[in-house]
């Protein structure tokens, strides 16, 4: 047992029995058995509780952390474990739980009298492990700065905890503001490459950083080891808002790097007209080459930016204009940084003109000294002398009174196009009078349809969705077996014996599907997985079988009783999927195991119409022979053969028009049949009629389909009059005889 020393707190196992014991007591705190530790504690070698083993310098403390077992890191604690043992990378639990997020383990260890300044063995403290844009990450810091960790730490590389933060600011940028505010040196700068925090900030684009690292005393002219400075890196994102916060702070915007490149020369390359805009008129010369001898115009032109390249120009023509001998410029460059700070700064000065005018309302007009001493007092940048020209062009009427409104627009100083306001997003003006015409643009895409979360299904013991299925690994030694040599028993093989488990891997089961990765999808299904599980997508893997072509995959499910008939967001069933796709093959196993033939989709398609839409003949052919219905329609009023006239296959239409015709020369023999049975029902004529006069009275019909031929021996019918009573002499009967 040995103490590295002072500051590290490290008892590496040595011996054999204290190793063996070291390892007994790791597998009882991964198991929870509190009264075998107590026990081994007990009755074990002398600081069992604070020994680590030889590999990799686990202790028992370090386990329960990684665990996130409160309880168990209580009970440790209690039985006197030290909350400082540190592995062989230097990691103490607290770092571990730190990184981890386990806020409660944190609060634990830091009760305990965790040390919050020990470092690892590259130099970092637990503030190192804190940086991560989760909330549970935002707990840990700000309980570790509340026990006064260092925010200064520097690792053994150089760099400074603030930088490291600002490097990840694009997610962690509150974070970076807590330790800053905490007396983190703003001002930071990492010893390997020059770039500072306030650069590494500017490039994540966060502006509330920037603004908090300038308040604080951040040198905006700083360079790195290239000769860049912040407004490169704003100007290389794009970063508009940064470059204003940085014109405020007097930031000089116009710095050459060792290659030459100045602000603009990124901006241009990266086609942001405005930030060109900004720049140019802040001061950044747009006649000014870089090393391979390109203005900043030529590299906007040589990358295709057209928009830049036309800002750039207008900066080339007013430069121009501006070096003559006897021009003055309107807007000058200390009235532009001032009116930056001014914006800059406007509520804080809104506050100091209350207060000086002894109001506690929103005033517009002050005197001009009240005006001056407040501009003085926050440190204005701005000459005495070019302060009373300020107050000149708001007093022409020698009032002594200032319009503050008037100063914080600053049309009264300086133009239109140079202010502030110039660069806020315009809005569409509407003609009065006239009506809103329609874009020709096309309609929006419809978004993807996926499952919602609470619908889909989790594993208890992983917290993983059930289409995500562990792969198969094979545990067997690749030096002794493999395919071309296996083992020719199971016992002969004991790679188990001496090969380390490896790690779970998950995948999505339809990646498996697509594979063919029959191993890892049967040991999903004996992991209770359902064969019919449904991705985020609404797919099942029996419709991705079918889709991608994977017979023998397709074939084992239909064997483990998916369903054949399961449909997804657009009621397409596996066989629409087949269909689709055009695989014969699959389409024959689903109609035989049970498919639906005409089922119908969302759209009102069937597969029969899918199988026409992938122009394969032979699945056409299977399914009209499987009793497709051909004269189905989908919503647009389509039937198959319509379907197969746009497509354009002609052996399919040939194949449906045969269908058609023979549809067509059913139907007249029914109808003839049904008309000959209605006409039967006619009553007979009157008793009175002779016999000789019945006739059949199909032989009276006349026929009005085009397609029906009338034959030559057909009877014509006989049109002649004949009286149902016979007029003349009858002869008188008995009957007759007694009513006269």
């Amino acid at each position: 047992m040995e103490e590295t020393s002072a500051s590290v707190v490290n008892w590496v196992a040595e011996g054999t029995l204290e190793v063996l014991q070291i390892y007994k007591l790791l597998q009882y705190v991964r198991e929870k058995n509190k009264a075998q530790i107590n026990k081994m504690v007990d009755v074990g070698v002398s600081n069992l509780l604070n020994l680590t083993e030889p590999k990799q310098g686990l202790g028992a403390l370090y386990q329960a952390s990684l665990d996130r077992d409160e309880d168990l890191v209580r009970f440790l604690l209690s039985l006197g474990a030290h909350p400082d043992i540190q592995d062989k990378k230097g990691c103490t639990p607290l770092m571990l739980a730190a990184q981890l997020g386990y806020f409660n383990i944190v609060f634990l260890l830091i009760t305990n009298h965790a040390n919050v300044n020990l470092t690892d063995e590259e130099g970092k403290g637990v503030l190192f492990y804190c940086i991560s844009p989760a909330k549970e990450h935002a707990l840990c810091l700000q309980m570790a700065l509340g026990c006064n960790a260092d925010v200064n730490n520097v690792s053994d590389s150089g760099k400074p905890l603030l930088v490291f933060a600002c490097e990840h600011a694009k997610d962690c940028e509150n974070l970076c503001i807590n330790i800053l505010e905490k007396g983190a040196d703003p001002n930071a700068v990492n010893q390997l490459t020059g770039c500072s925090a306030l650069m590494e900030a500017s490039k994540a684009g966060a502006v509330k950083l920037v603004r908090a690292i300038l308040q604080k005393g951040g040198n905006p002219d700083m360079l790195d080891q290239e000769g860049r400075c912040a407004a490169h890196f704003a100007a290389e994102g794009g970063f508009l808002e940064v470059l204003q916060v940085l014109s405020a702070y007097s930031a000089d915007l116009g710095i050459s790097s060792t290659k030459g490149n100045t602000p603009l020369h990124f901006a241009a390359a990266g086609s942001f007209n405005e930030c060109c805009r900004f720049l140019a008129q802040r001061g950044c010369n747009p006649k000014l080459k870089n090393l391979e001898g390109q203005l900043p115009s030529q590299v906007a032109k040589s990358n295709g930016h057209k928009a830049a390249l036309k800002e750039l120009k207008k900066a080339e023509k007013m430069h121009v204009k501006l070096s003559a001998a006897d021009a003055i410029n309107p807007n000058e460059l200390w009235a532009v940084t001032l009116h930056d700070w001014s914006c800059e700064h406007e509520t804080t000065l809104r506050k100091a003109f209350e207060m000086a005018e002894g109001l506690d309302k929103r005033v517009e007009n002050i005197s001009v000294e009240n005006f001056v001493s407040s501009l003085q007092a926050h440190q204005a940048p701005v000459s005495n002398e070019n302060l009373q020209r300020i107050i000149m062009e708001h007093d022409k009427n020698r009032e002594s009174v200032v319009n503050i409104n008037d100063f914080f627009k600053g049309l009264k100083y300086l133009q239109k196009a140079f202010v502030i306001s110039s660069y806020a997003p315009k809005q569409a003006k509407k003609e009065k009078g006239s009506k809103e015409k329609k874009s020709g643009k096309s309609a929006p895409s419809l978004p993807i349809c996926i499952m919602p979360p609470e619908q889909i299904s989790i594993r208890e013991d992983s917290g993983l969705p059930y289409y995500l299925i562990e792969i198969y690994q094979p545990f067997t030694d690749s030096n002794r077996f493999n395919p071309d040599r296996p083992p020719i028993h199971p016992i002969e093989n004991d790679s188990a014996w001496y090969i380390d488990e490896s790690e779970k891997t998950y995948t999505n089961i339809h990646y498996c599907v697509k594979t063919g990765d029959l191993e890892s999808l049967s040991l999903a299904f004996t992991q209770q997985v359902p064969v019919d599980v449904k991705d985020q997508f609404f797919k099942t893997p029996l419709m991705t079988a079918c889709s991608c072509g994977n017979y023998q995959v397709a074939k084992f499910l239909i064997s483990l009783r998916a369903d054949v008939n399961a449909a997804d967001q657009f009621n397409w069933t596996p066989l629409h999927h087949a269909c689709h796709a055009g695989h014969v093959d699959i389409t024959i196993m689903l109609v035989q195991s049970g498919a639906v033939v005409d089922a119908v989709a969302m759209n009102g398609a069937t597969p029969l119409m899918r199988a026409i839409e992938s122009c394969r003949f032979s699945c056409v052919e299977y399914l009209i022979k499987a009793g497709a219905n051909v004269m189905a329609k989908n919503k647009r009023d389509q039937n198959c053969l319509d379907i197969a006239i746009n497509y354009g296959d002609a052996r399919i239409i040939a194949l449906l028009m045969a269908k058609f015709s023979r549809k067509d020369k059913e139907k007249p023999t029914l109808k003839t049949a049904s008309s000959a049975q209605e006409k039967m029902r006619i009553r007979s004529p009157a008793p009175l009629v002779s016999a000789a006069v019945k006739k059949d009275l199909r032989d009276n019909i006349i026929v009005k389909n085009p397609k029906f031929k009338i034959r030559s021996g057909t009877n014509k019918s006989d049109i002649s009059f004949v009286p149902k009573t016979l007029w003349g002499k009858h002869l008188t009967n008995s009957s007759q005889h007694t009513e006269k």
